[in-house]
């Protein structure tokens, strides 16, 4: 099954506000295979496999709602110390399914593990056997759906008979496609950096379009390195930088029960031994791993169902980081804001009455406020250079910058957003078809 050619050629062809697709090559220890398993009505990739021959070090996060899907049950249960293998399928999120769809995943983890070590015994000196409890599970699509068991049980072989040890462009991006749904482009991302004199590589890829406010995580994102970084590590490094990065992203308020962010270290370059979060060898590593979260997570907000405008809202000297987390989400979750920034209305009361819903205690006597470069309230009054037809002008950029200084001390916080149109309606009226 090939890319899907249409769907890539227009999303290539559209003006998506973010910069020209990143060409992921090679990077050690990581397969990656994907195939048709016939879950869409049209004929396209929606299962894929990230196979790790020598095993990965990993760490996951996932949504904190109440509600669950059955693939996140699955992995929070397994505790391996290294993962062989991730399955991702789409169409199907497998969350309201009950003992069924827990114990497809069983059946599927079995017979996946099966195949595994058939080709570790083909292709290892050494092979080892691998466990059900060393798989994992993405899911994404409809709720509430009878879970497709036989339908991926039945490509279980092929996606194995599809591994390939060398990766390249056209096979990353194959994988991106076939785990999108209401995507209209593929979400890929990476960064190189070192730790002591070690060259080390960072891969990313993600899914995400609607039903997108995080709670520890957001839709899927999935990291892989070839660093040799601990699980607890790992754990620390991706909760760290989760939070400014795929925690800092909404496009419409809502958290699905399938969110998880996944970080995989294959451990094929040996540089120094990383002890702690702290070791001055890791500092590189970290902020590289920060540009790769954060080009997935603007990718998402970037193609979020029916945008037309990717919108940064800046928050400056707020008294603590919550209230300027607060104010962010305030403004960037707003119908009304979202519906003006659509329409291009430079509409700054509804900024106003964004701000002042969130309810943070503040000094209006010194309440900021720009679009872009465009001063329009300085220390709680309508600015002198206030303009509204060079405002207006602004407001028909695919990019919009909202920034509001609150001076009531030094925390910041930037949220990613995009507007509100009628194709989101038209997205959602029609998501199952």
């Amino acid at each position: 099954m090939g890319i899907n050619l249409s769907n890539f050629l227009s999303s290539k062809s559209k003006n998506k506000r973010m910069m020209e697709f990143q060409d992921l090559d090679h990077i050690d220890g990581v397969s990656v295979s994907s195939v048709c398993a016939n879950l869409y009505k049209n004929q396209r990739d929606d299962l894929v496999m990230f196979y790790f021959r020598d095993g990965a070090n990993y760490a996951s996060l996932y949504t904190q709602s109440k509600i669950i899907s059955e693939n996140i049950k699955w992995n929070l249960k397994q505790n391996p110390k290294k993962i062989f293998s991730l399955m991702v399928n789409t169409r199907n999120a497998n969350c309201f399914t009950g003992k069924q769809g827990y114990k497809s995943l069983e059946k599927i983890a079995e017979e996946a593990s099966q195949e595994l070590t058939k080709k570790q015994k083909q292709d290892e000196d050494q092979p080892q056997k691998i466990k059900p409890k060393e798989i994992i599970f993405g899911c994404t699509g409809t709720i509430g759906e009878v879970f497709p068991e036989e339908k991926i049980k039945n490509k279980i072989s092929d996606l194995v008979k599809n591994i390939k040890y060398t990766q390249n462009k056209y096979i990353w991006m194959k994988a991106a496609l076939g785990i999108m749904t209401t995507d209209t482009q593929p979400k890929l991302a990476m960064e190189e950096c070192s730790i002591g004199n070690s060259d080390i590589k960072i891969f990313g890829i993600a899914k995400g379009s609607g039903m997108i406010q995080p709670n520890m995580a957001t839709t899927l994102g999935y990291v892989f390195t070839d660093a040799n970084i601990p699980n607890n590590i790992l754990s620390k490094l991706l909760k760290k930088n989760i939070t400014t990065t795929f925690n800092a992203i909404s496009c419409d308020s809502d958290t699905s029960t399938n969110d998880m962010v996944s970080i995989f270290s294959t451990g094929k370059i040996k540089h120094a031994k990383i002890n702690n979060i702290n070791d001055e060898k890791i500092k590189k590593f970290d902020e590289a791993l920060n540009k790769v979260l954060l080009n997935l997570a603007k990718r998402i907000v970037a193609d979020g169902e029916g945008a037309s405008k990717f919108i940064t809202v800046n928050i400056k000297k707020c008294k603590t980081d919550n209230d300027a987390r607060k104010i962010a989400f305030s403004i960037a979750n707003s119908p009304l804001v979202k519906t003006a920034i659509a329409g291009e209305d430079p509409n700054w009361g509804r900024i106003v009455m964004a701000i002042g819903k969130a309810g943070v205690i503040m000094n209006l006597d010194k309440l900021s406020i720009k679009f872009g470069n465009f001063s329009i309230l300085q220390n709680g009054k309508l600015s002198i250079n206030f303009d509204e037809e060079c405002i207006s002008n602004y407001m028909k950029n695919d990019h919009i910058d909202i920034e509001v200084d609150i001076s009531t001390g030094s925390k910041n916080f930037t949220a990613y957003t995009m507007d509100l149109t009628r194709k989101y309606i038209e997205i959602n009226a029609d998501y199952r078809s």
